[in-house]
């Protein structure tokens, strides 16, 4: 990413945000964030954050696609014909889908230059520039509806398939989802919505000193953003610390059947559609007792996550006005006891 980037430990209170990105970074598989609320909350600064304080990952040197030599299972086409080559170091990607992305934009499409000299040759899209980061979409909620159909189709089987033009061409295609919107601009497609694994409201803080606080780190960084970043570099290296501590610990960490019944009995009492809600459930307490060094995951880490997994997939009760996280929380007062 070109300029500096605003350190993620600098980040004044948006504290389930924040803890909601270390968990889709600490397991990619959790289905990816989704962040409604207020502008000017920090939602694309905390993206660009977590991704710049995220350590390189391992590539096939030379892969367009940023194929991981540890799985040659789903290498691209390329890397299986040329077999195992060197291996280089890459900054995990971050990139924007803007709202006006045309198809062969965001799935790629062939290279003209290339083809009116006479060869047939593809150029990746924003998709494969994502492969194995981040994509970013901002006013996720105002996106098409032939995009959306595309990104749950790969979003699905993490491969993006292109046919077109004399073409046939797949490849890896497997990110991390993170949307942003305003709910009074428009509701996401039911769909979109259940793909996310988790979910956080954020709005404009309320009290004088988090305001003072913000506005005042805000400048600092404005500034001299190299003095500033300096300032947090120690804070940025614990964060980084603990989310490579966090992934190789995830595997061994226990989910007992309390657990699992307790994640069960609170779905159930809220209602939620299929099995999607528990799975996420489950997967995102395992990632906080990772983050936290727990050795099994129990009722503190089910009470963090359960809002940000299970609001977004509750259905509207007319005779419960209360928000969705409310319900959540509400529940889990009941079952968890206060």
């Amino acid at each position: 990413m070109a300029g500096a980037v605003f350190p993620f430990a600098a980040i004044v209170g948006q504290d389930d945000m924040k803890l909601a990105m270390l968990v889709a970074a600490v397991d990619l598989g959790i289905g990816g964030v989704l962040v409604f609320g207020d502008r000017g909350t920090g939602k694309s600064t905390t993206v660009r954050a977590l991704a710049a304080l995220l350590p390189p990952m391992k590539v096939v040197e030379g892969c367009r696609y940023q194929c991981d030599p540890a799985a040659p299972d789903r290498w691209c086409a390329e890397c299986r014909t040329a077999g195992k080559g060197r291996t280089a170091m890459a900054p995990v990607p971050v990139v924007d889908m803007p709202l006006g992305a045309t198809e062969d934009r965001v799935v790629g499409a062939l290279d003209l230059e290339r083809a009116l000299a006479g060869s047939k040759v593809f150029e990746p899209g924003l998709l494969a520039r994502a492969n194995r980061g981040f994509l970013y979409i901002d006013e996720v909620n105002l996106l098409e509806d032939h995009l959306v159909d595309l990104l749950l189709d790969v979003a699905a089987s993490g491969e993006n398939v292109v046919e077109r033009e004399g073409l046939s061409i797949r490849h890896p295609a497997r990110f991390v989802l993170i949307g942003s919107g305003n709910p009074e601009e428009g509701e996401l497609r039911p769909q979109l919505l259940d793909r996310f694994g988790l979910s956080v409201d954020v709005r404009t803080p309320g009290d004088l000193p988090t305001r003072i606080d913000v506005i005042r780190r805000r400048d600092s960084f404005d500034r001299d953003p190299d003095a500033f970043a300096a300032t947090w570099r120690k804070a940025q290296d614990r964060i980084r610390r603990s989310i490579v501590s966090a992934r190789s610990h995830l595997p061994s960490v226990v989910v007992p059947d309390a657990a699992l019944e307790r994640a069960a009995r609170l779905c159930m009492a809220l209602g939620t559609d299929g099995l999607r809600g528990e799975l996420t459930l489950i997967r995102a307490a395992r990632a906080v007792a990772a983050l936290d060094g727990d050795a099994a995951v129990g009722d503190a880490q089910l009470r963090r996550v359960a809002p940000m997994v299970l609001g977004h997939r509750l259905r509207r009760n007319p005779l419960d006005e209360a928000v969705a996280s409310t319900r959540v929380t509400r529940a889990v007062e009941e079952l968890f006891g206060p």
